[in-house]
């Protein structure tokens, strides 16, 4: 008999096309990856994988299973969401992924919303760029992603995925403190032409939207530093070292030496959810929208308030 979890790592190898990649697509070691295909070569009399240069590969009949497993936890999944369906209730594993200041925004108040609301659900998330992410909801890596939109510039989605808005997330340029322009209500990214800019690191989505949006407004933007976790860029701003784009979901506490100042274009990305369409009979799908939604809600409402205090200050 052949062990299905032994199954769903042959799919992983399959579809990553390495024992690194499946080992990251299945939050498991390397090692672990070896031991269980050697466990289902044994169980299935045949040699399902062969050495390819430093890599490997699968065999005829590797090939040949892998399309079987493909089928058979396809078909597991679609089990799964039929009797979660017909219980009513938000119940098993949802894996989650977020992008880095969703994740640090949304995701604690979120999560916490689900396991006292639904605590027979197990929600298991990670931090994942926009990109990634949707690439794991479609393979069924992943159950839900958290993904982001920007006004000008959209992700592009893949067929077959269903999606809810979270919430507007408002934009700021960060200065550092003695920056010229530090003591503005509003300014404009064409004024920054002549700074150096701090960005996400190259090829991401963020990066690839702000060097877009800077060259539609006519600058050519001089790329000093970049840094992946916002938290980064924010420090190389306290020190002098350049300027950023400075979304507010996740961003506070800002570090010293930091000013956030409004874009006058009113620059925004918007945060959604997305999922395969067939998991939409799943309450437990249902239930985490749901949840980001009420997040996504307490930070807005955290917003106003904020606002409406700096315009009630003297």
């Amino acid at each position: 008999m052949l062990n299905v979890e032994r199954l769903r790592v042959l799919d992983a190898l399959a579809r990553h096309g390495s024992v690194s990649g499946a080992a990251a697509g299945l939050h498991v070691t390397t090692s672990a990856v070896s031991q269980q295909m050697a466990k289902l070569e044994h169980e299935a009399g045949q040699r399902l994988l062969a050495k390819h240069g430093r890599g490997i590969r699968l065999t005829d009949a590797g090939q040949l299973l892998a399309q079987h497993a493909a089928r058979i936890l396809s078909q597991l999944e679609l089990a799964q969401a039929d009797l979660e369906a017909q219980r009513g209730q938000a119940v098993g594993e949802l894996r989650i992924a977020a992008f880095p200041t969703a994740a640090r925004g949304l995701l604690p108040t979120a999560l916490a919303t689900l396991r006292e609301r639904h605590p027979g659900l197990r929600a298991r998330s990670r931090e994942e760029e926009p990109q990634r992410a949707v690439a794991g909801v479609v393979r069924g890596d992943l159950d839900l992603a958290v993904v982001l939109d920007w006004y000008n510039k959209p992700l592009p989605l893949p067929a077959g995925l269903a999606k809810a808005a979270v919430l507007d997330d408002p934009t700021d340029v960060a200065l550092p403190e003695k920056h010229p322009l530090a003591g503005l209500a509003e300014i404009d990214l064409e004024q920054l032409a002549d700074d150096d800019w701090i960005t996400w690191p190259e090829g991401e989505f963020c990066d690839e939207w702000l060097l877009f949006t800077l060259r539609a407004s006519g600058v050519e933007p001089c790329v000093a530093h970049r840094a992946g976790e916002q938290h980064t860029q924010l420090a190389l701003v306290g020190a002098g070292l350049g300027v950023c784009v400075a979304p507010r979901l996740g961003r506070d506490p800002v570090p010293p030496g930091v000013r956030t100042v409004p874009v006058r274009q009113r620059v925004r990305r918007q945060v959604y959810a997305v999922w395969r369409a067939d998991g939409d009979r799943r309450p437990s799908v249902r239930a985490a929208v749901e949840a980001l939604r009420g997040a996504g809600e307490h930070f807005a409402a955290q917003q106003r308030g904020a606002e409406a205090t700096a315009d009630a200050a003297p």
